[in-house]
């Protein structure tokens, strides 16, 4: 009777053994990648068979499980909807079920990508009240930090309900309405993986920096915090790296407050999002929000270089695009409540540049180029028309050889602003609302404000 018993347990630890396992992104409700090869992966045992049979076609997928008991397969989905159930046989049998098709975007940063309705955002109860958009759907990693890369994220997706939204990015939930509003109600799959109060070196591999002298001196010069860890990679390698390869349309990034006064934060948001497109092996969209404007003191320019420093990058990396927000960031709130405004601001970046689907002026005034006649200095910008002064005061500097910046006045005509000051004889560099606090008063004919900028770097 004990050997029979002790057979029965083998056979049935075999068996448990045997079964395929998913990652908990492959899951009920998730959203796949519309009209896209993507990748599903998981683990069974060694050589063991493994078949997939998604709904909406008559095609399966089969392949078997390395020696390593790790297998994946690579397959098609059509143009969006659902819902649809994809079959997954190994030993055992998997059934997700409620699976979506749509558009899929990576949203991650720190907390103002992290902020839920429930931290109080503007109008938060109407918007609460008013989510109810099941084809809509979250899957928010928690906040785990760890030493070695991870392969798993214990969540799971959410459909967008009152009570869901209410917990989950503000920012990415206002995005995705705005997305389906002008993609006739394509499912958004939104994953949200942020973490307040942390620099971007948590959020990259951690070669990246070790292998890069200045990414390393900048990183070693963090301040240690109590919102969060600051040592590189910890972040990226248990709520980014569990990720990689799941087929997304693009990323949303909000971060750079904790890395204020670093000289060199230019240089880590492009390694970031270079090692990211690289591990994906796709060069996606990647949109920044620009950090507000907000009260970080006045005998530095910490915050007002990291705003600099995301516009440079965003001008600098192909295919990254970046929105201005300091007209609607009061600088008493490094939080600032008013989310449908980015969040829609961000979606309409996407909806011209990478969907194609609206025309206009989206973009904020850009800086394109500079000149210097006589005493005057003259600049050119993109996306300027309807360029224009909402109050008298100027908020140019102008300084020559010496890098002494003084008042300077300013005259717009068409897409042109010409910059001058009495102090100065022959200009040199030109600056742009720059303070920690300062908020533009330049705006385009689409109320959308100019970017503080600086000429000297």
């Amino acid at each position: 009777m004990k050997y029979c018993v002790f057979i029965c347990c083998l056979f049935l630890g075999e068996l448990a053994f045997a079964d395929v396992i998913l990652p908990s992104m492959f899951s009920d409700h998730m959203v796949l990648q519309q009209q896209d090869q993507v990748r599903i992966w998981g683990w069974a045992a060694p050589n063991e068979d493994i078949v997939i049979s998604p709904s909406w076609s008559n095609k399966t997928y089969k392949t078997k499980a390395s020696n390593q008991a790790f297998w994946e397969l690579k397959i098609e989905t059509p143009k969006y909807g659902g819902p649809f159930q994809i079959k997954i046989n190994g030993y055992n049998e998997l059934v997700l079920k409620d699976v979506l098709i749509g558009e899929v975007w990576l949203c991650s940063g720190q907390s103002n990508m992290e902020m839920p309705a429930s931290w109080g955002i503007k109008n938060g109860d109407q918007e609460i009240a008013a989510a109810n958009h099941t084809n809509i759907r979250f899957f928010t990693a928690p906040k785990i930090s760890a030493k070695n890369p991870q392969n798993n994220i214990l969540t799971q997706w959410e459909l967008c309900t009152p009570e869901t939204m209410k917990k989950s990015s503000a920012l990415a939930y206002f995005f995705a309405t705005k997305i389906q509003e002008n993609l006739k109600d394509v499912p958004v799959g939104l994953i949200v993986s942020a973490w307040g109060g942390t620099p971007a070196e948590i959020w990259m591999p951690e070669n990246t920096i070790t292998n890069n002298d200045t990414l390393k001196k900048a990183a070693e010069k963090l301040n240690s915090s109590k919102y969060g860890p600051i040592e590189p990679a910890r972040a990226f390698n248990s709520m980014i790296n569990p990720l990689i390869g799941y087929t997304i349309s693009g990323v949303l990034w909000y971060q750079g407050e904790s890395n204020g006064g670093s000289t060199v934060y230019d240089k880590t948001l492009e390694a970031l999002i270079t090692s990211w497109r690289r591990l994906w092996q796709k060069d996606f969209p990647f949109y920044l929000v620009q950090i507000a404007p907000y009260n970080y003191g006045d005998n530095h320019f910490g915050g007002v270089q990291i705003r600099d420093a995301q516009r440079r990058v965003s001008n600098n990396i192909p295919n990254t695009e970046m929105v201005v927000i300091s007209d609607v960031s009061p600088i008493d709130d490094i939080h600032p409540k008013d989310k449908k405004s980015v969040g829609f601001r961000l979606a309409d970046i996407a909806l011209k540049k990478h969907y194609k689907v609206i025309d206009g002026l989206v973009e904020s005034p850009n800086l394109s180029a500079i000149t210097f006649k006589k005493n005057e200095a003259i600049l050119a910008f993109q996306y300027a028309d309807g360029l224009h002064q909402k109050n008298l005061k100027s908020l140019f500097e102008i300084a020559g050889e010496d890098h002494v910046f003084h008042s300077a006045k300013c005259k717009i005509k068409d897409q042109l602003i010409t910059v001058s000051s009495k102090q100065v004889k022959t200009p040199k560099y030109v600056r742009f609302a720059w303070k920690n606090n300062s908020q533009s008063n330049i705006f385009n004919k689409a109320n959308l404000p100019l970017s503080s900028f600086t000429t000297e770097n």
